[in-house]
């Protein structure tokens, strides 16, 4: 049986997640998807998707889409599901996992890669997170969980950005794109999002090409250079603002929030030298080792010497992987980039770091 590709579906509370959920539940798309509502002992936001008083916890909807609510262990239920389908009593295509919007993504990714009965039947495809650009400022400076939420992102959507004005979301998407360069960002309204948009992203996907990292590295350089004139022109007397949640100031705009000191942020490696694999192997144990709580999503493509194909590597916190590769085209470049978005990473030890494991 073919792998049962899963969303992760998560946000800030009052992004649309619902909103986005019924759409996808309610479209005549042929595609039958079960949702899995993975609530932490709060109140049920969706009763009126769910039928709540059925004491069923698996409900069948007329367009053979199908819900359960879970309130214990994500695994069990996805194992649950799997068997189901297996023997014929289910049909559905694809899963969604709507999580709370405080739950921290770590564990839920993490189950996808952990567990071997799981990876037997599941594809995570991607994270999706949506972004409330009303509140996000707030929600960004106040909540950790918030910034963990887009630093795990594949894809980020925000809505809400008609209720703002336009310099307020440009502002959103900048401090976004510097905690995590890697997940294109999408201005969607009120969860009406094209399913495309929404499946088969293969964010996760560790043989995926890789076609989002030229781009975001190019942008990322030019970032780099951006941010630098910024920081000398406002260096003077605006830190003040840097915490400001006034919109009136995001609004006048001039690169305020460029000082937005994230905990969440992302940095490149790269080099045109190949890895020495085993010295390579043993730096990113001890670091995640270390560091491994708090580094959300790490991924790159790594030339390494003696195979002729590239390395595609990935990991969630304390858990990484790496797969062979298409093989490094005739008078390609070898070169290696990865990616690392974490929580107050220190970046100098990496880069030197993996600076000592080229050959």
């Amino acid at each position: 049986m073919s792998l049962i590709p899963a969303t992760i579906l998560t946000g800030f509370l009052g992004s649309g997640k619902t909103t986005l959920l019924k759409r996808v539940l309610s479209e005549a798309h042929g595609q039958k998807i079960a949702v899995i509502e993975n609530e932490f002992g709060e109140e049920n936001i969706d009763s009126d998707i769910l039928v709540t008083e059925s004491k069923e916890q698996i409900i069948q909807m007329s367009n053979g889409c199908i819900c359960c609510t879970i309130r214990e262990d994500l695994r069990a239920t996805l194992q649950l599901l799997a068997a189901k389908k297996r023997k014929g009593l289910l049909d559905f295509d694809r899963v969604v996992i709507e999580t709370t919007g405080l739950a921290d993504p770590g564990p839920v990714a993490q189950t996808f890669f952990m567990d071997d009965e799981i990876a037997e039947s599941y594809l995570l495809d991607s994270f999706l997170v949506l972004v409330d650009a009303k509140h996000a400022a707030q929600q960004l400076n106040d909540r950790q969980e918030a910034r963990r939420q887009v630093g795990f992102a594949d894809q980020l959507f925000i809505s809400k950005t008609d209720l703002v004005a336009k310099e307020e979301t440009d502002a959103l998407m900048h401090r976004l794109k510097h905690m995590n360069p890697r997940a294109p960002m999408k201005a969607v309204h009120f969860g009406e999002v094209g399913l495309s948009d929404v499946f088969d992203l293969r964010g996760f996907n560790l043989n995926a090409k890789l076609e989002i990292d030229p781009d975001f590295l190019k942008e990322e350089e030019a970032h780099d250079h951006a941010g630098h004139d910024h920081a000398h022109d406002h260096a003077h007397g605006d830190d003040h603002d840097a915490a400001c949640d006034h919109p009136s100031h995001a609004a006048e705009g001039h690169g305020h929030h460029h000082h937005h000191d994230d905990d969440v942020k992302s940095f490149v490696f790269r080099s045109e030298r190949s890895f020495d694999a085993a010295k390579l192997e043993d730096f990113l144990g001890a670091i995640v080792n270390i560091y491994g709580p708090r580094m959300l999503r790490y991924k790159g493509v790594l030339s390494m010497k003696g195979t002729d194909r590239k390395v595609i590597f990935q990991g969630v916190h304390q858990l990484m992987g790496s797969d062979l590769g298409p093989q490094w085209a005739s008078g390609e470049v070898r070169n290696s980039k990865m990616v690392f978005i974490g929580i107050d990473l220190p970046k100098d030890i990496f880069l030197q770091g993996l600076e000592q494991c080229l050959v």
